[in-house]
Parts: structure tokens; sequence; C-alpha cells
């Protein structure tokens, strides 16, 4: 049975009337969708505060009680609502990539019909595109489905930095840089809120592993905080103007996330300003003191164990409070708060009063959409020789091995399950393109069971398809592979972090011996992050990083893999050699020690291509790789200083036979100073698409904020005078062209 807002007619209230009125006569300002006029305010951090004498006449109108019931969850995604007043629940959704199936009051599915919705390309997909209008695009599509099916928040995007390749998560999140990660949430953020939905960015802060997640209490430096963990939020929300935020389940410094003074009352809520609300993760309430003082305002969770007989008038800012506050102990201007970020939220989003305009569900734009993210994210990280793209006309015969070229991966993951009308597999889409002409065949090579074991049936017939085929497809890498993953044992997924690096399912020994029988062997990745391709990377011509790619994966990968298109996607993680290599294991400290449970991060600024860079350690793939079927010339690098920031022009040409997409990355050096800062920072970068031959001028400024750091005995960031190295490149490893300004 769908779950029913409760009807908008019982405006009990002239003080109803009145905010219904404001909130109309306000939106005046016309974009895409008109939901989007009281979303596009900049006061308050994405906040219009036109509406606060009405909210706070609202309030008055409440009895504690009716507050009370609006701070906590009534059910498995909903906060209560005040009927009475004409003030409906509010219902929250999981989905980064697509919106989750879970019917609005609990996890099961709608079964309503309305329960199937487009499943994107997962987070980490969406940042190797380095297309913020493709984060905008993502953005609208979630927005609107979300509308479609009910739902006024969306629980994305997730902005947490890669700071393991373990991270059972990873494949949610963006990046391992806080400038790509800023850069793409912004775009989602505005484009889901264009729809008149609120995004609600999460998990705020320093949520960089799933193993001991609510355990686990964070001890980091405050420069690696500000210049590294914090950035991404901040853009969220001055930038972005996010009107939710979720807290994570860890501790940062002793105190949980969803309740820490310093993260939440001295950054978000005063430094940054946000006036929206916090929404704990569920179940990361710990304390009703703490969460009442520290900004909490609305408290999430369900005890799967005790469902469907939960009393959510006893979590922990339910009748606890109202026992607080009629006692003295407690002053009812805090629930107050708590309740006026909330009814900020509904206005904005026309949950009170206004009439909302209807969304969509999964239509062959939102399809198109996924497909176009799909190809733009996939990479090209090896092509010796140029076995791709692959010819039709040379290609009789193609063996495709491996079973995640049949695995459907959109309701693996955990929370980020989508239920799609649909998902083409790669097998699927290489299939359909490659057309009569071409005999594939196809051979499972592993299976995705808890055993580890390799199964030499399975790897003797893909040899024997390997052997008869003019070329190997390859698909392989890690899956959500739901094996136990609340107790370990998953990949990608939440919960768990994965044990390794290595393939699972004996993949090694599987790719090993196809590669031997076949040499000309794509392999195809699917996954969310890196693996350890040690054992065969030197045996292998191309590699193709896949991600978790959506409904429309199978199609995107056989247009890139037959070269109907050109592949532009850019690693937005450095792939190491081995596990040894990254920064958290090499400096750092994973999972945490076993007695305190805590987890210092020793390599404080120096994750990802910070780390590999500045203590040359040469990575297996360098953060911003992706090769094209084409290539193209640097030229006519220009610095145009303008007080304390530069103007970058630089020319691009494409100098190959197809057309191609590049994205020119912009790092900072800073050649002297006072405090250790990485070899290089990105601070820029911009997508190029040309045709063969032609040529085009970019233009990106350097802002002041470009050349600081962060200075702990200020307290504040600093830019050092000096001489400063602005590169141009292809990676972070791949400078085409470089300049000097002194400021």
């Amino acid at each position: 049975m769908t779950y029913k807002r409760p009807s908008f007619r019982v405006l009990c209230s002239l003080v109803l009337v009145a905010f219904t009125v404001a909130c109309s006569t306000s939106e005046k300002v016309q974009t895409s969708d008109p939901q989007a006029s009281a979303l596009s305010s900049n006061e308050g951090n994405g906040i219009n505060m036109s509406h606060e004498a009405q909210i706070n006449e609202l309030i008055s109108k409440m009895t504690l009680e009716e507050k009370v019931n609006m701070i906590h969850g009534v059910s498995s995604f909903t906060s209560g609502g005040v009927p009475r007043l004409g003030i409906p629940e509010m219902v929250m959704s999981d989905g980064p990539h697509g919106v989750r199936p879970e019917h609005g009051r609990d996890w099961a599915l709608d079964n309503a019909g309305n329960d199937s919705s487009t499943y994107l390309p997962t987070g980490v997909g969406l940042a190797a595109t380095w297309n913020p209008e493709l984060g905008y695009a993502f953005g609208e599509v979630l927005g609107s489905e979300a509308k479609a099916r009910g739902k006024d928040i969306i629980l994305g995007p997730g902005v947490n930095i890669m700071r393991t390749p373990l991270n059972g998560r990873n494949f949610e999140y963006l990046s391992e840089d806080p400038y790509l990660t800023s850069r793409m949430a912004v775009g989602y953020i505005k484009g889901v809120q264009s729809q008149g939905v609120a995004a609600c960015v999460k998990h705020y802060a320093a949520n960089n592993q799933e193993i001991k997640r609510a355990k686990v209490n964070v001890e980091m430096s405050e420069r690696a905080l500000r210049e590294l963990y914090l950035p991404a939020f901040k853009a969220a929300i001055t930038e972005g103007g996010a009107l939710s935020i979720m807290g994570a389940y860890n501790k940062f410094r002793g105190q949980y996330c969803t309740h820490n003074q310093y993260l939440i009352n001295d950054i978000l809520k005063g430094e940054w300003g946000f006036k929206g609300l916090v929404v704990s993760d569920w179940g990361a309430v710990m304390n009703t003191m703490e969460a009442i003082n520290n900004g909490t305002d609305i408290e999430m969770g369900t005890d799967l164990l005790q469902m469907p007989n939960i009393n959510y008038n006893k979590f922990l800012l339910g009748d606890t409070v109202i026992t607080l506050v009629k006692s003295g102990q407690v002053k009812e201007a805090l629930i107050d708060e708590k309740v006026r970020r909330i009814l900020r939220v509904m206005s904005h989003t026309n949950m009170i009063g206004a009439k909302r305009t209807p969304g969509a569900l999964s239509t062959k734009a939102h399809q198109e959409t996924a497909r176009r993210i799909a190809e733009e994210a996939i990479v090209l990280l090896k092509n010796d020789g140029n076995l791709l793209p692959l010819q039709k006309t040379g290609v009789k015969s193609i063996a495709v091995i491996g079973a995640n070229a049949t695995r459907k991966q959109a309701m693996g993951g955990g929370s980020s399950q989508v239920l799609p009308p649909y998902e083409v597999t790669p097998l699927q889409g290489i299939q359909k393109l490659a057309g009569a002409g071409v005999n594939v065949t196809f051979a499972p090579g592993f299976e995705v069971t808890r055993a580890e074991k390799a199964n030499q049936a399975l790897i003797d017939e893909a040899v024997k398809a390997a052997k008869s085929a003019d070329r190997v497809i390859f698909v392989g890498g890690w899956t959500h592979g739901y094996t136990d993953a609340w107790n370990g044992g998953a990949y990608d997924a939440e919960g768990a972090d994965k044990p390794s690096l290595k393939m699972p399912f004996a993949q090694d020994q599987l790719l090993t011996a196809v590669l031997k029988a076949n040499p000309n062997t794509v392999v195809v990745l699917i996954g969310g992050g890196p693996i350890d391709m040690s054992q065969w990377i030197g045996q292998t011509k191309a590699v193709v990083q896949a991600w978790y790619p959506g409904m429309e994966g199978g199609t995107a990968l056989a247009k890139v893999l037959f070269g109907e298109t050109n592949p532009s996607g850019k690693l937005p993680v450095s792939f190491p050699k081995r596990l040894q290599d990254s920064p958290a294991h090499a400096l750092g400290q994973y999972p945490g020690d076993k007695d305190t449970v805590n987890v210092e991060y020793k390599e404080d600024i120096f994750v990802g291509y910070r780390y590999f860079d500045t203590y040359k350690v040469e990575p297996l793939f360098s953060f911003g790789h992706g090769l094209s079927y084409t290539t193209f010339g640097y030229s006519d690098l220009k610095l145009n200083r303008q007080g304390d920031a530069v103007q970058v022009q630089l020319q691009v040409k494409n100098t190959g036979p197809v057309a191609g997409a590049e994205v020119v990355q912009l790092y900072v050096k800073d050649e002297q100073s006072s405090v250790k800062r990485p070899e290089k920072e990105l601070k820029a970068f911009s997508k190029v698409f040309l045709k063969p031959g032609e040529s085009k001028t970019i233009t990106l400024t350097l802002a002041k904020d470009a050349f600081q750091f962060y200075d702990e005995a200020k307290k504040g960031w600093v830019l050092e005078p000096g001489k400063f190295q602005i590169l141009a490149g292809s990676s972070s490893k791949d400078i085409r062209a470089r300049g000097e300004v002194t400021l």
C-alpha cells in the first residue's frame, strides 16, 4: 500500500493561510521548474529567510508534544508532522544514485507500480566524468523521481573523501580530492533542488571507513580537517545551497559527529551560517542532551529487529525531551529552533500550502541521462597497440568472460539499492552492438559466492572460449556481492570494508589463464575503486574501468569498446600498485586501535595523489588519468595576475583522427612555504569537446584560495607571498604546460 501524505486541506489556522500566501508571493524567480524558485535564493545558504515571521507564528501555535514529534522519526523514513496545522510528515529516501524502492514508512518494497526508478551510475562514476554539467543533470533526475514518488528529501550526495581504497562505500562517494568532489557535489545538489526536493549532503564528517563506523573516534589535525575533509561539505552548503545535511556515525575528537559541538554548532551553523536542518544517520544519536544542545534537528533510525513494534516516542529525542522541558532542564527555545529549521525546509520544498508540480519516474529522457553519464564516466586505463576500439569488420568472434558480464548490480550495496525497470548488462550491450556479423559467446569463469576458491571447471571452459575467439572481453572486478555485508565479506557495500585489494572469487587465477590463452584480451573492471592488478597488468594490452555504470551501463560500455563513443573519463581517485602504497596504510592508521578504537590520520593532508606525488611513490594509474582514441596538444599557456587571483589561458587542440573530449587539469605548486605542502594540488579543471583538428582556448581563474593553506597557529587561511607554479596537465603525473606567477 502506498503511503499518502496527510491532506493539505486541513488548514486550521489563519497563521497557515498567511504562511501560504507568503510562500506563493515570494516565488517570482523562474527556472526550469517553478518549484526551484524558493530554492534559488542564497539568503542563509540556500534558505530564503523571508518566511521567518510566518514560521515563528506557526511554531507559537504548536504544543510541546507536537514540536517534539517533529524532531524524531515516526516510521522508518518519515519524521513527524502536525496534522491539525496542515504540517505533513517529512518523507526521506536513500538514493544517492537512484530513488530507493522502499515503501516510505518502512523498508519493504513499494509494490504499487511506482517503485521502479532510474538507476544512475554511482557517485565515483559521476565524478569520473569530470563534468559538473552532468552533475546537475544527475541531480535533476534524482529530484524529479523523488518528487514523483512522494519524497521530500533525497539522502545524497555522499561527499566523504576516499581515504582508503578499502572503504566499502567509496563507490557512493566522489573523489579523493576535495576540489573535484566540491565541484561535482554542487552541481548534483543544485540539480536535485531545482525540482523542489531537498538534498541531504552526507556523512558529516570524517566517515571514511565502514568497519567499526559506529565506534571509531577519528583524530586528525585541524589542517587536514580544513584542507581535505571539510571543503566539499562547505561548498555543498555555501555554494550548492544544500537544505539538509546528515551527521555521521563515527566520533570526531571524542564526540559523536551527529551531535558534535565543534562540527555542527561552531563550524556548520556558526562559521558557514547554515540555516537548514541536520538529520542524524539512522541510529546515530547517542546522547539526548548532546543532541539537544549540539545541533541535531531530527533523529532518525529503525531497529530492524523490533519491527514493526517500534515505539518511536522512546527515541532519544522523543518523550524524554518533553520531560526535560517540562522539568525546566531544557529550554523550549532549543526545541523551537529545531522545528524552525524543519519548517524552513518544508517551506522551500513546497510541502506546506503550495502545490507541488509533478515529478517524472524513469522516463526515456532520464534513461538517456543515465547513459550519457555512463559513457563519460568510463575510463580507458591502458590501450597498448590500439587494441581498442574493436573493429566489427575485422573481428568475427568475441568471447565474453566473467560473471560480471551478466550480473545486475542495481540492488546491491546497501542503502543505495535501486530497483530499475531494466538494467542492460555488459553482455547484452556487447551482443546488441556487435550485431549478427560477430559471433559473441559467453563463459562465466567465476562464481559470486562466499567461497573464494577457484572453480577449475569454469576456468577451463573460459580458456577454451578464449582460445577459439578473435578477441576476448573479460568483465570482472568488484561486485556489490552481498555475501554478508554487515559482518564483513562484502565488496562495495555499506557496513563492511573490503578485506583486501585482491579481486575476489579467484579472478586473478582465471584472468591469468585467459590472457595466456588469448593475449588480445580487453579487461573491463566493474566496481567502486582500485584493485590490485600486479598479477596480470603486464600481460594485458587494454584495461577499461567501468565503475557501477547504471541501468544503461551495458549500452555505454559497448559503445566505448566498439568506438562509437570516444572514452573521456578520468580517474577521480589514484590507483595504487598495492594496498601498502596507499597513504592511510603507509603512514596512517586503519582500521583503528583495537583497544580505544581511535583512528589517527597520521598521513595528515597527504591523501591520494598528494601523497604519491610528494613522497615519490609511483601509482599504478595516477589521479586524473584517462586515455582517449585521439590525442590532444596543449599550447600558449598565458597567466594574467589580477590581484591575488590568476587568470589562466590555454589552447587545446585535438591532434588525432576522431572527435573527443579532454579534461584539462590545473594544479598549483607552492615553490617555497613555511609549512610542508603537497607537491601540487588540483585547483581548476575544464572538460573540452573537440572535433579532429579543432582548437579551443579555455580560460580558468585561480582565486586567492587556490594558493592558500590553513595555518593552525593563526586558525585561518594564509597566502604566503612567493612564487607559484601553474601546471596544466592531462593527469597529476602528465603535465603538458607550465607557468610561474609571483604573488
